[in-house]
């Protein structure tokens, strides 16, 4: 059920519009003036107006000039029993979604009304879809308070509304997407097509088509023209991951067009101007392949305008508990249920691990103790074999470092029997009697072990 405003300074004609929409199941707002109706509009706020064009005071055209003007989720259809070319087109570039002719038919009105219902609807998901994106690439998504990536968010806040060409860098798994969609959704190119491409998923030669179109005929299947990904990214911003795997032929055409703002389809001889804002992302040191030759100089440098280098997660593991929360907050919101808890021990365990996989494989590993724990709660056990064994290993390295060397055996059992009673002791405030029965043992056993031995 919608709202609907309907004027007309015909009485009979309101009442038959009137009868048609609430058929409809529609709430509606009769007016047979249109200052009295535009005065009400903020109080109603309709999904459709419906207005006649030729009233006195106050024209439909002047009603619909003020809703595109004050309330432009509305949408005005408008109604003329002087309908020509020049109406209509009057009509539609003042932004009405509509018109409808005198006399008309029952189902023709309906249909129009339904269908402004129907677009309305799908521009207010269009804003509601753009509002998450936008909150799903906000920078505070990617995660960390270390102090390498405070560098990275505070370049990154700098660069986002800018056009210039950025080259993201790090190891694979660390978020380089996530960077580069945070950059697009935060620039005043974010209402504009986010581009992606892997460069070393397709051969050079599919790769090419696939970045810069073709014409019909340019080879074997090319049966029709193709826009490339550049043209389709027109006015927004292209992702090309793995650059550092171009071939040396698709390097001088990515070079020409950061050089020249043109692409030139495969097979044509005509440039085509595009208006793209380039980010790319290597997992490789690019000086390397400088060096040895396999990536152009020149080329490095346009894409280098700005570089951003992603630390791989072992070099900021203060900032793994962060990531943890965050990713069973991601769970919990993908099921539709309340986060998982973990347990402090399985939180250690996972900051003490090097991850060569970055943020993904914790990301996994988060995942798998979601899907295995039990009772909604991750114990160490819920976690990779390989995260546990690496940091029992590191525990069990740092307790034999510990260990004092250069006693007999029974001296060394000695000492941890005393400590661990010692330890008890504490535990039991000092209470002989309660530590005595917590350690299963008689008063005059705790007294001899825990009283110094005189020299003889």
């Amino acid at each position: 059920m919608a709202k609907i405003i309907i004027i007309d300074d015909e009485p009979a004609m309101v009442e038959v519009i009137v009868t048609l929409c609430r058929e409809k199941g529609h709430e509606v707002f009769p007016f047979n003036a249109a200052p009295k109706a535009v005065e009400q509009l903020p109080t109603i706020a309709p999904q459709v107006v419906i207005a006649d064009i030729k009233m006195e005071t106050m024209t439909g055209f002047d009603v619909l000039r003020h809703v595109r003007e004050h309330h432009r989720q509305t949408a005005v259809i408008l109604i003329t029993a002087y309908a020509s070319v020049e109406t209509a087109v009057e009509a539609m570039k003042m932004g009405a979604y509509d018109y409808v002719t005198k006399p008309f038919k029952i189902d023709e009105l309906q249909m129009t009304v339904q269908r402004a219902l129907d677009y309305q609807a799908a521009l207010r998901e269009n804003v509601y879809l753009r509002k998450e994106l936008k909150n799903r690439y906000r920078f505070e998504n990617i995660i960390g308070t270390s102090r390498k990536m405070q560098i990275v968010y505070n370049l990154i806040n700098k660069v986002a509304d800018t056009d210039s060409t950025v080259l993201i860098q790090g190891e694979s798994g660390t978020g380089k997407e996530l960077v580069a969609r945070g950059l697009h959704f935060n620039s005043n190119r974010q209402h504009h097509p986010f581009v992606a491409i892997n460069c070393s998923a397709l051969p050079e030669n599919l790769l090419e088509s696939e970045l810069f179109g073709h014409k019909k005929g340019a080879f074997t299947g090319a049966v029709a023209d193709k826009r490339g990904l550049f043209e389709e990214a027109n006015l927004g911003t292209i992702f090309l991951d793995e650059v550092n795997s171009m071939a040396p032929q698709l390097q001088t055409k990515l070079l020409r067009v950061l050089q020249e703002r043109e692409v030139r389809r495969v097979g044509d001889n005509k440039s085509i101007p595009v208006n793209v804002r380039v980010v790319g992302a290597t997992n490789e040191v690019l000086q390397t392949k400088l060096k040895d030759g396999t990536f152009r100089e020149d080329l490095y440098y346009r894409l280098a305008v700005i570089p951003v280098e992603i630390p791989p997660l072992r070099e900021r593991l203060e900032d793994v508990p962060l990531l943890v929360n965050h990713f069973l907050q991601k769970h919990a919101s993908a099921s539709g249920g309340e986060p998982i808890k973990i347990d402090p021990e399985a939180v250690d365990i996972l900051c003490r691990y090097d991850y060569p996989g970055n943020v993904r494989e914790l990301e996994n590993a988060i995942e798998r103790a979601c899907a295995l724990c039990d009772n909604d709660r991750i114990l160490p056990t819920d976690l990779p074999p390989q995260i546990v064994a690496a940091a029992l290993g590191e525990k069990a390295e740092q307790a034999v470092a510990a260990m004092p060397v250069g006693q007999t055996l029974d001296e060394f059992i000695q000492q941890q029997e005393r400590g661990y009673i010692e330890a008890t002791l504490n535990h039991c405030g000092g209470s002989r009697e309660k530590a005595a029965s917590t350690l299963g043992i008689s008063m005059a056993t705790l007294y001899r072990k825990v009283e110094p031995k005189s020299k003889k």
